[in-house]
């Protein structure tokens, strides 16, 4: 893993002339006092779980928990920012971590608290903004190829392929021989597309960003954007977007042979009476060192934290290998720590086995206060490939224009 430094850097606040703290050590012994925590989602509703449990290690602690609804959640965030009445801890998207850590609203994290390689590396590096951790990982997600068992046997395909070819033939034989309407859905049109996109790219040796400039329109990430357009222009996969609940069902059905999602489709197919009828491929390699995206959720702690000793006391807590494999026994949510991988819970299971493996080889998006305008921007020509409207190129140069218009908010 790429050593990352935790060396404090001074992080000014916008508005009142408050500096936020500069990595300051977290005391010892228990934590103490009130420790106020949003979480967003299921998780919001669930982590009271772990807080119990923390509290009983710490008894003068007292964390109250406030779920916060996420499509509400960036804004409620935003407000309680400007208005500087945040709580001591939240949970954060990976993408918002640098919006939030250039506004010197976060904390930044204590070098004793953590070792960044007790995680993995794409899930660590969302947390880090100009070479300073602003967020702890605490789930992760990686994408994976979701493939009907029935129709790759019909087909003969009998192993995850390694590269673009093998992919490619294994989705013409999936079509062909297997009898699925649709060798592979790639969500064209959807919102959050480039998620599924970007692997390829990232496959190919490109990238969003090289550190200076932004890279979009580069040699390597046009032909990634050919190679995607290419499935839509060879028929194999469906130019329109399917309804919410439509891959699962035409998965099963042999409709579609498979599609690319993350850890959350086990539970979904399997509600649906799918258990043991599909099977889970990694992404394809090439010339990258990556070769899907890493998401989840962090946890970061506010500047201006009323209890920041108990806050990063949690934090930590959250992240003990036993305790992770607790969370994910709870919600099902994926470690971010390598070490919970080992538990039987997780090891003995060979579809989670797989996420697992490719979470070594996955990456986020740069962690810039703009991204989600750039992605959203990203998408838009995303679908245009997808609808034949535009060629890779023009689609890579408008990208390109986008996001150097945006710019990294730095």
């Amino acid at each position: 893993m790429t050593a990352v430094a935790l060396a404090a850097t001074a992080c000014g606040r916008d508005e009142g002339g408050n500096e936020a703290r500069e990595g300051d050590r977290v005391g010892s012994g228990r934590a103490s006092g009130e420790i106020t925590v949003w979480a967003m989602g299921t998780e919001g509703e669930k982590v009271s779980v772990l807080a119990d449990d923390f509290m009983r290690e710490n008894p003068d602690a007292k964390v109250i928990v406030t779920p916060v609804p996420w499509d509400g959640a960036h804004n409620k965030i935003s407000t309680a920012i400007a208005g500087r009445r945040t709580p001591d801890v939240t949970m954060l998207g990976t993408t918002w971590v640098g919006e939030f850590a250039r506004t010197g609203a976060l904390d930044v994290v204590p070098p004793d608290l953590v070792e960044p390689g007790d995680f993995f590396p794409g899930a660590w590096e969302t947390g880090v903004v100009d070479d300073t951790a602003y967020g702890v990982p605490w789930y992760v997600e990686t994408r994976l190829l979701f493939v009907n068992k029935a129709v790759a046997r019909r087909a003969g395909v009998t192993g995850a392929p390694a590269d673009w070819a093998g992919l490619k033939q294994a989705v013409r034989d999936l079509q062909s021989r297997g009898g699925a309407r649709w060798g592979v859905y790639l969500q064209p049109g959807q919102t959050g597309a480039w998620q599924t996109v970007m692997p390829f790219v990232w496959q190919n040796g490109g990238d969003i960003h090289d550190g200076e400039k932004f890279t979009l329109d580069s040699a390597e990430a046009t032909e990634a954007l050919a190679y995607y357009r290419s499935f839509y222009d060879e028929g194999l996969s469906s130019r329109d977007r399917l309804r919410e609940g439509e891959p699962e069902r035409k998965l099963l059905s042999g409709e579609v042979a498979a599609f690319v999602s993350g850890p959350w489709h086990i539970g979904l197919l399997d509600e649906l009476g799918g258990e043991g009828e599909y099977e889970v491929w990694p992404m394809p390699g090439g010339e990258g060192e990556f070769t899907s995206f890493v998401g989840g959720s962090s946890m970061s702690v506010f500047a201006d934290a009323a209890n920041r000793d108990g806050a990063w006391k949690f934090v930590s807590y959250l992240m003990r290998p036993e305790v992770q494999v607790t969370w994910y026994r709870t919600v099902s949510d994926l470690p971010a720590v390598q070490a919970a991988w080992e538990d039987e819970a997780l090891a003995g299971d060979p579809l989670l086995a797989t996420f697992g493996d490719q979470l070594d080889r996955a990456k986020a998006p740069p962690a810039i206060p703009t991204w989600e305008q750039i992605a959203a921007g990203v998408d838009t020509e995303l679908e245009k490939l997808a609808k034949g409207t535009a060629s890779p190129a023009d689609a890579a140069r408008a990208m390109q224009q986008q996001a150097t218009a945006i710019g990294t908010g730095g």
